[in-house]
This record gives C-alpha cells, sequence and structure tokens, in this order.
C-alpha cells in the first residue's frame, strides 16, 4: 500500500498494532456544588499527575533528548499548566454542569481543532501537543494505563491510527525500526521526531492499513511512502540491498554538513532555516545550516491571555540572536489574523479571512502593538545579525509606512537611552501577486526580498489548499506562479537586493535546479532538509541550471514540467 513517506530509510520487521481507546462524551450531568468541587478536584489532580508523566519521560529519555524533543515536552508541560485552558474547564463544570472527562473534551480538543484548521505548518503541529495532553489528562482522570506496550521486539514496525508526539519520543529506537499511520502528514510532530531520531517512517496510509495483523513481516520505505505487507524472500533481499545503500547516503549527507552549497562551477547558495524559537536552532547547526531565513515569532502571541511585553519579546529575540552566533536571523514580524487567531485580541469573524485584516494589515492599524514589537526586536539586534521582515505586504504605501513605525521605533529607543544597530536590514515577503509584479517598484524600498511560496502559489491560483476539494490544484510548478517567481528574483538583482524563498517549494527536490537557475541567492527550509538541498546543488552546475530554467520557462503546463524536471534529476 502506499502513504508519505516522512522519514527517509527502509525498515524490515515484525508488525506491532497499537490501538487506542476512543473518546466520546458521557452527557452525565453534576447538579449539586459538591459534584461540581469533586469534578474540578479531579481534573487538577489529573494535570498534575500529567505533567508528572511529562517530566518522567524527559528523566527516562534524558540522554537521548534532541532540542526539539525538549521543546515539545516543554510546550506540553506549558500547556498543561495553561491558566486559560484551566478557567474554560472549570466553566464547563461549575456553570455547564459537565463531568471533567466531558469537559476536557470540549475545551482542549476544541483548541486543538482551532490549530489543526491552521494553514500555518508550525502552527498546525499544534493541534497534535493539545491532542496530546489532552489524552494524558483523560488517562489520569479515567485511570487508563498508556497504550504504548513497555516493551518491544527487535526490529518492531510499529502500526498505528496516528502516534502522539510524546509517544514518538518514547519509542526505543534499539527495537522500534520504523513506524506506519493510517493518518498524519510531513509536518506532523511524529514525522519531525521520527527524521530526527532516523527512524523510516510513513503516514496517511488510510484505512487499508489495519488488514495488517500483529506480527506480519513488513517493508517499510519512508522514502517512497511503499508498506509491503507479507512480503516474499526475492522482495527482502531486494530491500535489503536498497536499505545498505540508503545507510550509505546518509552517512555521505552528514560530512556535507560543514561544506558550503557550492555549485561544480562555483555559484555559492547560502542555505538557511525556518525556525520559531532558539531551541530550533541547535538542529539548524547540526544539519548544515547558514542562519534563519524565517523566524516566525507568532508562538510567542498564541497560547496566553494577552500581548507579551516588549521584556517579554526582547527576551525572546535576544535568546535567538545570542544563539546565532552572528550568522542572519530574518525575524517576521507579527503575521496573525487569518488562520492564526489571537482569542484575547478579538478579531472580527470575516467571511474571507486570509483576504482580510491580518498581518501588516493590523500592524499598521494597530501601531501600538506593531511599536512594541519592533522595539523589542531593535534592541535584540545588538546581541546579534537580525533582519526585519514585514509579511502580507500588496503596496508601496504599506512598506513606507511600516519603515517609519521602524524609524518611530528607533527614536523612541533613543529617546530611553536603549541601545540598538542602527543599520539592520528591512526586507519583505513576496507572498501576495501585487508584490511579485511590482517587484521593481517594492526593490527600491527595501534590503531584501523573501518569497513565500506557500501563500504566494495560493493566491496566485486562487486555490484554498486546505479544501479538499481544490487542494490538487495548489501546485507550485504553475507557469503563472513560475514566471512570477522569476520576475522577482531578477528585479531583485537588477536593483542590487538579495531574494530568497522561504516557502515549501525551497525544501521540494525537484524544484532545486530551477530555483538555482532563476538566480536565487537563499533558500530556507525546515533544517532536516538541508543536506539533501545542498547535496542536489554541489552535484550541478549553475550553467546546468540555468539551461534547466531556460526549458521550463518555455513549458506551458506543470505536468510536463515535473516530468521534466524528474528527468534531468537523475
Amino acid at each position: 500500500m502506499k502513504g508519505i513517506g516522512v522519514s527517509p530509510g527502509i525498515s524490515i520487521g515484525n508488525a506491532c498494532i497499537i490501538y487506542k481507546a476512543a473518546i466520546f462524551i458521557s452527557g452525565i450531568r453534576v447538579e449539586t456544588k459538591e459534584e461540581k468541587d469533586v469534578e474540578a478536584e479531579k481534573f487538577d489532580k489529573a494535570v498534575l499527575s500529567a505533567i508528572e508523566e511529562v517530566n518522567f519521560l524527559r528523566e527516562k529519555n534524558a540522554l537521548t533528548l534532541n532540542s526539539e524533543e525538549s521543546d515539545i515536552l516543554d510546550t506540553q508541560i506549558e500547556f498543561l499548566s495553561d491558566p486559560q485552558i484551566r478557567s474554560d474547564v472549570l466553566d464547563k463544570i461549575l456553570n455547564e454542569n459537565k463531568t471533567a472527562s466531558d469537559a476536557v473534551i470540549e475545551v482542549v480538543f476544541a483548541a486543538a481543532q482551532m490549530f489543526g484548521n491552521m494553514e500555518d505548518v508550525y502552527l498546525k503541529t499544534r493541534a497534535a501537543d493539545l491532542q496530546d495532553i489532552g489524552n494524558r489528562i483523560l488517562n489520569a482522570l479515567n485511570h487508563n494505563a498508556q497504550h504504548l506496550p513497555a516493551q518491544f521486539k527487535k526490529n518492531t514496525i510499529i502500526i498505528a491510527e496516528d502516534l502522539s508526539p510524546s509517544e514518538t519520543i518514547a519509542l526505543d529506537i534499539t527495537k522500534v525500526a520504523g513506524f506506519a499511520t493510517i493518518s498524519g502528514g510531513k509536518t506532523s510532530h511524529a514525522a519531525i521526531i521520527a527524521k530526527a531520531r532516523g527512524i523510516p517512517a510513513v503516514v496517511a496510509c488510510g484505512k487499508d492499513l489495519l488488514n495488517i495483523e500483529n506480527n506480519d513481516i513488513i517493508i517499510l520505505d519512508g522514502t517512497s511512502g511503499d508498506v509491503i505487507i507479507r512480503p516474499g524472500d526475492n522482495k527482502i533481499e531486494e530491500y535489503k540491498r536498497k536499505q545498505k545503500k540508503i545507510i550509505e547516503e546518509l552517512s555521505f549527507l552528514k560530512a556535507l554538513k560543514d561544506l558550503p552549497a557550492k555549485t561544480t562551477d562555483g555559484h555559492t547558495v547560502k542555505m538557511l532555516a525556518n525556525i520559531s524559537g532558539h531551541t530550533d536552532l541547535e538542529q539548524v547547526f547540526e544539519n548544515g545550516g547558514e542562519g534563519v531565513g524565517l523566524f516566525r515569532t507568532e508562538l510567542l502571541f498564541i497560547g496566553r491571555e494577552s500581548f507579551p511585553s516588549e521584556e517579554e519579546q526582547f527576551q525572546f529575540y535576544k535568546q535567538v540572536a545570542i544563539k546565532s552566533k552572528g550568522k542572519p536571523v530574518i525575524v517576521r514580524t507579527i503575521d496573525i489574523g487569518g488562520d492564526k487567531q489571537l482569542p484575547y485580541f478579538g478579531i472580527p469573524h470575516e467571511n474571507n479571512p486570509f483576504l482580510g485584516y491580518r498581518a501588516i494589515r493590523i500592524c499598521l492599524n494597530q501601531k501600538d502593538i506593531f511599536l512594541t514589537q519592533l522595539r523589542s526586536i531593535l534592541r535584540a539586534s545588538v546581541f546579534g545579525n537580525l533582519k526585519i521582515m514585514f509579511p502580507m505586504v500588496s503596496s508601496i504605501d504599506e512598506i513606507r509606512s511600516a519603515k517609519e513605525c521602524v524609524q518611530q521605533a528607533k527614536e523612541d529607543l533613543l529617546k530611553s537611552g536603549i541601545n540598538f544597530r542602527d543599520d539592520t536590514e528591512i526586507g519583505i515577503m513576496i507572498e501576495v501577486p501585487s508584490a511579485a509584479l511590482m517587484a521593481d517598484i517594492f526593490a527600491k524600498e527595501v534590503d531584501f526580498f523573501s518569497i513565500g511560496t506557500n501563500d504566494l502559489c495560493q493566491y496566485t491560483l486562487a486555490v484554498d489548499r486546505m479544501n479538499e476539494k481544490v487542494s490538487g490544484l495548489y501546485d507550485h510548478f504553475n507557469p503563472g506562479l513560475l514566471r512570477l517567481i522569476k520576475n522577482v528574483i531578477a528585479q531583485a538583482h537588477k536593483h542590487k537586493i538579495n531574494a530568497g524563498l522561504c516557502g515549501e517549494m525551497a525544501s521540494d527536490p525537484l524544484a532545486t535546479l530551477l530555483l538555482l537557475g532563476m538566480g536565487l541567492d537563499e533558500l530556507s527550509m525546515g533544517a532536516a532538509s538541508i543536506p539533501y538541498i545542498k547535496n542536489i546543488i554541489i552535484g550541478n552546475s549553475l550553467s546546468k541550471a540555468r539551461d534547466v530554467c531556460s526549458n521550463v520557462m518555455k513549458m506551458d503546463n506543470s505536468g510536463t514540467i515535473k516530468r521534466y524536471l524528474e528527468e534531468v534529476s537523475k
């Protein structure tokens, strides 16, 4: 069967099926004050038990936890300790007569659904964290044991509906050879952790995965997404040969860490990473990243009851500036609205939030929020090489107004006698078609461009990629989109500024030669993808890439373009 390969490698082993208990609302009502007090106390005890569980998981895996896994556990404790969640659950118990279990299901899983519906890839993964802590609290309330077996046999391949972040962290990689799940996606925590731990994994296999029985021999290809059930001897031998070849390739990729991404004819591309906090930087540098092309700042604003203070924001950016050790960090100013709503901000309901009140539009309308963030970034700039980037820009007036705000923030700091770097570069994300078409005008106003292909593709093709009926039309090889990208890069170079790209397209191996041929200066992606893309750049010439680009730009449909790119990438 076929799924999505999310962590490369091949595993051959025996299936172990993990079943999860169904979650349902009982509908039982608690009427008296005494009953309500009992339920409230049960909830508080269950939360404490869940926190103890997470801390036990951390201690048990202390020697093997990487920074990303540690960050996930920190996030879970943060969610478990969230006063807003406690307040909402107690409100359900005390005022709506719910049991503790029903209240948790309604509050925590509603919040998980909200995050799950977000388009931002990083924030979407927070849904898994919330589901995980919801399950932990429910297990404690109902005295359920955790459903992962305490011990696995060697070369176990786990088969499950999905794996939570903490379940994935708890896997004993000396015994677990891989996993396949019914649901999930490339950006789920389970996928990210599997890749970080070198566990081959396939997700989104569908309900057919239920046909597997315990102890069935399974071949799992985490690159192609193939899951082969009960293979014959010849098939097993074939995949053992592939397995050996992959291990040799991974060893080679690790050796590229300290090499620049330089083509065979001497052209260098800067390899950057997308992050959401200082804990992500360790993985960036481990994979040979040369800095940060997109520092998302939204996580600091989400999951709290009010806007963070200037001091809180300053400390948040300062940590990244220090840990980046002088390497460039492009800080995107707050990109809220659309799929990223802040309950305490109270953005009114909109029929088309992605075309509405969001990102730079909110910042220019609510300048007190914007100036607080700008001052905190500028204050942190003295500790590293921070750059400021505005998202969702669609007009020249927005750029000029935003730059005036930066100047105002600088004057505020000067009056207060606070240091900052006056030479902090300012750039914009090109993610709206009008910005791509006016790149020649915009280039005169800023120090750099960063092309956000996720939104640029969505807006150019008028496709909501979260809508299953049309998501198949979302395609970053559409010739119209490619022409916009090429124009942005050409205009950037004409006006002697850098052009980078920080969307999902940056980590697509099929797009690497094409983007290289267009003249892109920087590629920014998830840290784990850097060695794979760097290897493609090192193994090819700029001359070849330019020929590829020239040929692609003559093609009139994405199918032809993808087939051609597959052929030249062999």
